[in-house]
C-alpha cells in the first residue's frame, strides 16, 4: 500500500527505507521550498512534543531541536550563537521556571 507523505524527512531516511527494500520517490528541495518545509517541520516536531508521553518527550525535543540548529544554521548561527542569546535574554528577562502568566496589564498614556 503506497502512503503519500510529501514532508521533510531527514537526510538518511531514503537510505534506510531502500536497505529494508521499500519503494520509495524523494528529491532535494532547492533553498526557498527547504526553508518553508523546515518552518513546517518545526511545527510538526512541536505538536509531539505536546502529545509525546513522558517517555517520549526526550526523543521528540531531540527531534524538534534538530530542526532548530538547521534553521539557525541556514541563518548563520551556531548552537553556540543562539544559546549566548538566549542567557542573555534570561538574564534580563528571566526565563519560564517560575510559571508565571500575565493576565492583563494597561500601557499609561
Amino acid at each position: 500500500m503506497r502512503t503519500d507523505s510529501q514532508k521533510l524527512v531527514r537526510d538518511r531516511i531514503p537510505e534506510l527505507l531502500a536497505e529494508a527494500g521499500i519503494a520509495h520517490e524523494s528529491s532535494v528541495l532547492a533553498d526557498e521550498a527547504f526553508r518553508i518545509a523546515l518552518y513546517k517541520k518545526l511545527f510538526e516536531e512541536a505538536g509531539e512534543v505536546v502529545s509525546a508521553s513522558a517517555d517520549e518527550r526526550l526523543e521528540e525535543l531531540a527531534d524538534a531541536q534538530e530542526v532548530l540548529d538547521t534553521i539557525a544554521s541556514l541563518s548563520g548561527f551556531t548552537r553556540e550563537h543562539v544559546r549566548a542569546v538566549q542567557e542573555q535574554k534570561r538574564e534580563a528577562r528571566g526565563g519560564f521556571e517560575k510559571r508565571i502568566m500575565l493576565h492583563w496589564f494597561e500601557e499609561q498614556t
